[in-house]
């Protein structure tokens, strides 16, 4: 076969799944010699081979996971990756960082000098995603052809950010200050570094907390709280003003709690949105923030941690016009995205979409999300009722709490919908054991309830620092691996360094994933409990979070002491 290395394997793989026939493949390789474009292009605009097919067939030969470029967010690419003339050489996209990690979109999966440069250029490790050709090429129109004024965060400083567009309203507080005042000026920019800090440092939530001699100021960062700040006391009274100013709750008003937002715009494309929560407590009003990343239901199911088996259960549940899909966890666990990440699969110009939500908390475009407001009378099942009469194809109902709302949820599975929710239990097993307490009928449950997915939110190790740890073989069959995965288990420790926090940089999921078989919905109706589900789940293969969270651990990915913290041995 005449040709490079590289072309001669695309090749190979694309004849042995018939995208290419075999007896073409001397002369593609004749016409290929001719002219200077990337193989892969050539085959889809001089040979008109379908793009989405060849994404596939390589993806399946080569093991890197696909992504769909259609729907992603050009706004997560960060500025500093957007070198064009790096871009348009290799063909090849950044698309975002986790951690210090970039990845990179190809549609050649044998471009490996790309990542190459790419590393050397950025500073970051890179890990390689396929996309199909045509989406690729016009992402990459769309990142270079995009105005290049949204702000680098690293580049603001706090008086900058003073400046920069916050909605507030002035409402003066006892003391008449109202958070513009002159006095109030260094208040405004120190508040703006913490929030600007916090979004540096990936932060989740912040805590802003007044003690009788002291006030503390916490981030949560990969889901451990850590302390940043302790600023004097007496200014304690003045940064909650602020904060409620900020987020347009009423400063007058300290006695009960407040939930207000701020959208913090930094610049005409780039904004970042905050949940605020007050809470009156002896020494004054605790303020809690959590940061909204709307760009978490952006990326893709590939980069939530499932493993390939129970993405296939999901991915086959999403597919179908029917059916309840519930996810449980306690708060926290990355439940919120793993919803919003099958909502965004499945937004298309022909579904209606329709959420019920408490709180709404990441915007998507062509999604119909309502605000419960309980004491407007607008409750889950009201909303409920609502979407049915409104011709809607899929439901999302942000919490199971009552027995109403379970029945309704139930019965708009059973008539041709499909129903995305979540409950707070500790595993997929006691979901149906809590729906069942609840007083839903077990037929009910049994059949309507498509899949189950429990999760937890585990840190990951930092890739810059973490050593292999060795334990002894009976510890690690006391831990839970099997005989059969001990050759294969190589166990490594967080140690820390400038790139991370205590050795550990960003979250990855941990998930049970199990699907109602014929033989669980027999366990449901003969009245089974948990234990009995479980028991079956195992029987047909089924990884609790456990198995998953070590399974995790094996492949390096997190370390054992942080699987045995979120999840039971």
């Amino acid at each position: 076969m005449k040709g490079n290395h590289k072309q001669s394997s695309l090749l190979s793989a694309l004849s042995k799944y018939d995208v290419v026939p075999a007896n073409m493949v001397e002369s593609i390789n004749s016409d290929f010699q001719k002219q200077k474009k990337p193989f892969i292009r050539f085959l889809v605009e001089d040979k008109e081979y379908d793009a989405n097919n060849i994404a596939n067939t390589l993806s399946r030969t080569f093991g890197y996971p696909l992504i769909d470029l259609a729907t992603f967010d050009t706004s997560l690419v960060p500025e500093g990756v957007r070198n064009e003339s790096l871009i348009r050489k290799h063909h090849a996209l950044p698309l975002f960082l986790r951690g210090k990690v970039l990845f990179v979109a190809l549609s050649d999966p044998t471009n490996l000098e790309a990542l190459e440069e790419i590393q050397f250029n950025t500073g970051y490790s890179t890990e390689l995603v396929l996309s199909d050709e045509t989406s690729l090429n016009t992402c990459i129109e769309r990142v270079l052809d995009e105005e290049n004024d949204s702000l680098d965060i690293s580049d603001i400083d706090a008086d900058e950010l003073a400046g920069i567009d916050v909605q507030e309203d002035r409402n003066d507080d006892d003391n008449g200050h109202v958070g513009n005042d002159k006095e109030d000026a260094p208040i405004v920019v120190y508040i703006n570094k913490i929030l600007l800090d916090a979004i540096k440092k990936g932060a989740s939530d912040l805590h802003f907390e007044p003690y009788e001699k002291s006030y503390r100021i916490r981030f949560r960062v990969d889901g451990i709280l850590t302390e940043i700040a302790r600023p004097p006391v007496n200014l304690a009274s003045r940064m909650a003003a602020r904060l409620k100013v900020m987020s347009k709750l009423d400063i007058a008003e300290r006695r009960v709690p407040q939930d207000g937002r701020i959208k913090l715009a930094l610049s005409k494309k780039k904004s970042i949105d905050f949940r605020v929560s007050s809470l009156p407590t002896m020494w004054g009003e605790k303020i809690v923030m959590r940061i909204l990343d709307s760009s978490s239901a952006m990326l893709g199911i590939e980069m939530l941690g499932y493993e390939d088996a129970q993405k296939k259960i999901y991915t086959e549940a999403l597919d179908q016009p029917q059916g309840m899909i519930l996810v449980t966890g306690p708060t926290g666990s990355g439940k919120t995205v793993s919803l919003y990440t099958g909502l965004n699969i499945l937004n298309t110009p022909e579904r209606n979409i329709s959420t019920a939500e408490d709180p709404v908390e990441i915007n998507l475009e062509g999604i119909n999300q309502v605000q419960i407001n309980v004491r407007a009378g607008l409750t889950f099942p009201n909303a409920l009722r609502s979407f049915l009469r409104q011709d809607p194809d899929i439901v999302m109902v942000g919490e199971i709490r009552d027995l109403e709302t379970a029945e309704i949820s139930i019965k708009a599975a059973q008539t041709g919908h499909l129903v995305l929710s979540t409950l707070h239990t500790n595993s997929a097993a006691e979901t149906l054991s809590r729906l069942l307490n609840m007083g839903v009928p077990a037929y009910n449950v049994a059949s309507s309830v498509s899949i189950i997915i429990a999760q937890r939110l585990a840190r990951r190790l930092c890739m810059q620092c973490k050593e292999e740890e060795h334990i002894p073989e009976h510890e690690l069959i006391n831990q839970g691996f099997t005989l059969e995965q001990l050759p294969k288990v190589k166990i490594f420790k967080a140690i820390g360094c400038d790139h991370c926090t205590n050795g550990y940089k960003g979250r990855v999921g941990i998930y049970e994933v199990i699907k109602i078989t014929e033989r669980i919905a027999t366990i449901i109706m003969e009245g089974g409990n948990s234990l009995d589900v479980a028991e079956q789940c195992q029987k047909e293969g089924f990884n609790n979070l456990r198995q998953s969270g070590l399974i995790k651990a094996m492949n390096g990915i997190t370390s054992l002491e942080e699987i045995n913290r979120v999840t039971s041995s």
